[in-house]
């Protein structure tokens, strides 16, 4: 007989998944009778070995999770072989093979406005400009104080990305004119797009148009507006049912800020003019003044201590950055760089937001697996629960590209999120930032274009690249499978400003150009509308299981399921129309599969349209396509 384990069917493994602090663990193998079989638990505090009993079936055991948050394994012996198997697929070895498993705490929980939120992501200069003659004030007012500043007159044309004005190196000194009351002026347009939370890049005073160098936290940038500006933008949005979320810039400064002050432009001392200087325990210094640890190398990034005592109250303290602008209205922070903070540091952002509301969000730069990233000082925390809500969910991004792309098929893209699942906790992956693109990224229309890696692209390069129109529309329907699959599928979408109106561009700062008004494609826009429609109203997408399995190479299917509502999406990514085919045993994956999926009745299309299951259900999509069909 042959033996048999998958970890991602319930029939085997009970609870789906990452579990609780402990919690009972369920197990099961098939195989032959009157066999050793031994469970391997590999735990913080050492190994450990369990017997498996016969039951006259299978082989089980059951094991009580550790009472601290961890990532732990655990594997199989059998009759002195150490067994694994792969989709369940028995191999044996003469050495362990190990299946991870996440111990998250029990009482952790994301907040609920979060998870059923729409979110758009802006970057600030590039939204929207309200008044044209403040923004040439403000820049005059930034000019006399010696620092460079360039201001668009176009707004059409693409940002600089070479050296201009006569500086050797490309510097991101150029201007659009996008301020906070331009926002706000805009806020009925992203109320209709459905969006209920609007993540900002950095919005604090800084010498950059992407505003990474903090210059002074407790400012709004002049460039942008007042700190009033801001709470009047948050007052705004709050009638409209949107809440804002900051960027929080806390691994470095800029050099040239208040705290550094490597120019001596500001009438206190930073720390580079002086090591009496309350900022100087904020940085390292290796040759003082000259030289200092700074941020990928970059020196007018200098690094900053996060476990200092006096940055950590600075920053999380009673009247610290973080709660001074959730005062002023803000609900909630995304990390910049999280992966290279301070796991303590992160675990104090938390408690200084929660404290002051315990239904702020807290999300994370986080481009890895967040439930298996290990750094200097080990494993990092951020599912134990008492560290992020949530990650930009670039594992959402990257395989939805390459797969829509047609460099990946649906069997890898479905088994890339069955593993997603298993590895998160509920409340985390339900909290899950995915994106298509963002400022980090080539834009989505771009990407879908089959274009090459823009790393390996000068700027020159990439700007050079103009797909024709073919390609273009086709990429515009992939874009569509994307936001089709970010909508149904668990998490938060996020949507990069400008993305749903069709706008192109390589990587930074290519992707960072001026909203289109007047120009968007406006088809785009309206289906992007329906399908974030769809998110926010959808009973089995805001409360359902999931399921996800591969029907056909480049054809996926994604099933939500509640008591109130049953809804199907299908997508085609390939060039060509397909005839898909549905199957209950094509689901045997993830929480829901414990119970068998009955693939019968009526379901009906956006269309109207209706189809017949009675046991299976065959459905035509066409090239790059997608379907959804919900039961009657």
């Amino acid at each position: 007989m042959n033996w048999y384990y998958h970890s991602r069917d319930p029939h085997y493994k009970q609870p789906f998944g990452a579990v609780k602090t402990g919690e009972t663990v369920s197990l099961r193998i098939d195989g032959a009778p009157s066999a050793l079989v031994e469970l391997l638990l590999y735990l913080p505090n050492g190994p450990e070995t369990l017997p498996m009993r016969w039951d006259g079936a299978a082989y089980r055991a059951a094991f009580t999770a550790p009472l601290s948050p961890c990532r732990m394994g655990y594997g199989f012996r059998i009759n002195g072989r150490y067994f694994g198997a792969e989709s369940g697929e028995a191999t044996f070895a003469d050495h362990p093979q190990t299946y991870g498993l996440t111990v998250y705490d029990g009482a952790f929980q994301t907040p609920e406005w979060f998870r059923h939120a729409v979110v758009y992501q802006i970057f600030p200069d590039r939204f929207f400009c309200s008044d044209r003659e403040r923004f040439l004030r403000a820049a005059r007012d930034y000019r006399a104080t010696g620092r460079p500043i360039f201001v668009h007159d176009d707004p059409f044309e693409p940002p600089y990305y070479t050296p201009h004005g006569g500086a050797k190196a490309y510097a991101p000194d150029d201007y659009f004119g996008g301020d906070l009351p331009g926002i706000q002026a805009k806020l009925p347009y992203l109320a209709s797009l459905g969006v209920t939370c609007i993540y900002l890049n950095p919005i604090f005073a800084a010498h950059s148009n992407h505003r990474y160098n903090t210059a002074d936290y407790r400012s709004i940038d002049p460039l942008l507006g007042t700190n009033d500006d801001f709470s009047a933008l948050c007052a705004a949005a709050k009638e409209y049912g949107i809440r804002i979320v900051l960027d929080g810039v806390f691994s470095h400064t800029g050099d040239d800020s208040i705290y550094f002050d490597r120019y001596g432009r500001y009438k206190t001392n930073g720390a580079c003019e002086s090591k009496d200087s309350p900022y100087y325990p904020w940085y390292r210094f290796y040759d003082y003044p000259k030289t200092y640890e700074c941020w990928w190398n970059f020196e007018t990034l200098p690094d900053v201590e996060e476990t200092e005592p006096s940055y950590t109250e600075f920053i999380q303290g009673e009247n610290g950055v973080l709660r001074t602008w959730m005062k002023a209205g803000a609900s909630g922070w995304r990390l910049d760089v999280a992966d290279e903070l301070p796991d303590s540091f992160i675990r104090g952002v938390r408690r200084s937001i929660k404290g002051l509301d315990p239904d702020a969000v807290l999300i994370g730069e986080v481009w890895d697996n967040c439930a298996t990233k290990f750094g200097p000082e080990g494993r990092r925390g951020y599912v134990n629960g008492d560290e992020l809500d949530a990650p930009m969910n670039y594992r959402f991004r990257e395989p939805t590209v390459e797969f829509l792309n047609g460099r990946s098929d649906a069997f890898t893209y479905a088994n890339l999120w069955n593993a997603l699942t298993e590895d998160y906790p509920k409340p985390f992956l339900d909290a899950c930032l995915n994106l298509l693109g963002s400022h980090d990224t080539e834009r989505i229309r771009t990407a879908l274009c089959g274009i090459p890696d823009a790393r390996t692209l000068s700027r020159a390069e990439q700007l050079a690249i103009h797909p024709d129109q073919a390609t273009l529309a086709r990429a515009t329907k992939r874009v569509l499978l994307g936001y089709a699959l970010m909508a149904v599928l668990p998490g938060v979408p996020c949507i990069y400003y400008g993305d749903e109106a069709g706008m192109t561009g390589m990587s930074d700062p290519l992707n960072r150009g001026m909203f289109p008004w007047g120009r968007e494609d406006a088809d785009l826009t309206e289906r992007v509308r329906k399908l974030m429609r769809l998110h926010r109203e959808s009973d089995a997408i805001r409360n359902g299981t999931t399921r996800i399995a591969a029907i056909g190479k480049q054809t996926l299917c994604v099933i939500r399921e509640s008591e109130a509502e049953t809804l199907l999406l299908i997508v085609n990514a390939a060039d060509a129309p397909v005839k898909a085919v549905l199957f209950p045993a094509q689901f045997h994956e993830g929480e829901a599969a414990t119970e068998p999926f009955a693939l019968a009745g009526t379901y009906v299309d956006e269309n109207g349209d209706a189809l017949t299951a009675r046991g299976s259900l065959s459905v035509s999509i066409p090239a790059n396509g997608f379907r959804i069909l919900k039961k009657a």
